[in-house]
């Protein structure tokens, strides 16, 4: 005859946890009871028991009921306020990082929870743990790398589509989607851009030259068209202005100057640059604003000497001159953004180390996503 085996004992103390488990933690009955090692039915009864003490029988079954429901109810909603405190910024990250948060917070946290809070199911979740980590090739790394480089170098201005043409050239098979995916992982975050303004001042007395130009800013060939424009610079020191000459043929700068102050000895500066770079022949044309920089005497006495025509952009109209703009809005916006030069030396570094990296390695959609220095050797292989 088989001996009876006696029923375990559970204090006061236990009861108290288990049914806290349900009611402030957000355990279901049937978790809380596995995790403990008691049958269901007991934990039920245990948490009617405690409902009862709680409300002193002066409610209705029901009531009871409705009341338990909304405490459980009102613990849940606490709980996931809790998890949202940290958790929140992971509400658009992918599901990879999402996983890793949960895995550190299922100590505090039930899983169902964190889950239901980050919108992940918890089938994805533990799949994700049965998976073999990741081993990262040297391939992939080499990879990495290279786009983490390319894109500090561009000083977090270079998007996915301009990183995937740049990582091309070098001869990485890759596309756009992996690319994007990439910068996510490596938490490379573009810049946003904002504006900039104008600054020249036309002065009424000087002549002004006709618009040859009529934003025809695509020319067949090197030298046949300049611009240029002046832009303003902020240092702790104070204002600075750069001059630029363009060549619109390759966008490339082939003249530049700065100063502290924006007078005629700036653009000519700029212009005598340009020069002794192309030594051009006569019929060159240069396009300008109607700026008093370039309307003076002793400016176009410059142009005149060298044979060189002036052009200039219609009153106001910025769109004239829409490539040198969009030069300055690249400095400003993709290379001076959040960088703040405490001397106007330290600026003047950074504009030319600009200029050549503009040069030399930023892509051009109208250049067949080359460099201008890039396209001026291709165009001059092909005319050879």
């Amino acid at each position: 005859m088989t001996q009876r085996r006696k029923p375990r004992k559970y204090t006061d103390e236990f009861r108290e946890e288990a049914v806290k488990l349900v009611t402030e933690q957000g355990y279901s009955v049937t978790e809380a009871a596995n995790s403990l090692g008691i049958t269901t039915k007991l934990l039920y009864n245990w948490k009617d028991k405690f409902a009862k003490q709680a409300s002193g029988e002066t409610l209705s079954k029901d009531e009871r009921a409705e009341l338990v429901k909304l405490r459980k109810e009102n613990k849940r909603l606490l709980m996931e306020r809790e998890i949202l405190k940290k958790g929140q910024r992971l509400l658009c990250e992918r599901n990879e990082v999402k996983f890793e948060y949960i895995k550190e917070q299922q100590w505090r946290f039930p899983i169902s929870a964190l889950c239901n809070v980050l919108k992940v199911s918890r089938s994805a979740y533990y799949a994700w743990l049965k998976r073999p980590a990741k081993i990262i090739t040297p391939d992939e790394l080499r990879l990495y790398r290279r786009i983490k480089r390319l894109f500090d170098d561009s000083r977090s201005s270079a998007g996915a589509r301009t990183l995937m043409k740049l990582l091309r050239k070098e001869g990485f098979n890759i596309g756009i989607f992996r690319v994007k995916s990439l910068m996510k992982l490596l938490s490379l975050q573009v810049k946003q851009r904002v504006a900039y303004k104008v600054t020249t001042m036309r002065k009424h007395s000087h002549a002004i030259a006709d618009n040859l130009l009529k934003r025809k800013f695509n020319p067949a060939s090197a030298n046949q068209t300049w611009a240029g424009d002046i832009t303003y610079l902020r240092t702790h020191q104070g204002w600075m202005y750069l001059a630029v000459v363009m060549d619109l043929h390759s966008r490339r700068i082939i003249g530049w100057a700065l100063s502290k102050r924006m007078t005629v000895d700036l653009t000519m500066r700029a212009m005598q640059m340009a020069i002794n770079l192309r030594q051009p022949k006569a019929g060159l044309i240069f396009h300008s604003d109607r700026g008093s920089q370039y309307t003076s005497k002793r400016y176009r006495a410059q142009l005149w000497a060298n044979r060189i025509t002036p052009s200039m952009s219609g009153c106001g109209a910025c769109l004239d001159n829409a490539v040198v703009e969009r030069f300055f809005g690249s400095l400003k916006n993709e290379w001076l953004l959040n960088v703040y030069h405490l001397t106007r030396e330290s600026m003047k570094i950074d504009v030319e180390k600009y200029i050549k990296y503009y040069n030399s390695v930023r892509l051009h959609t109208t250049l067949n996503d080359m460099s201008p220095i890039e396209f001026e050797s291709v165009r001059r292989k092909c005319a050879a």
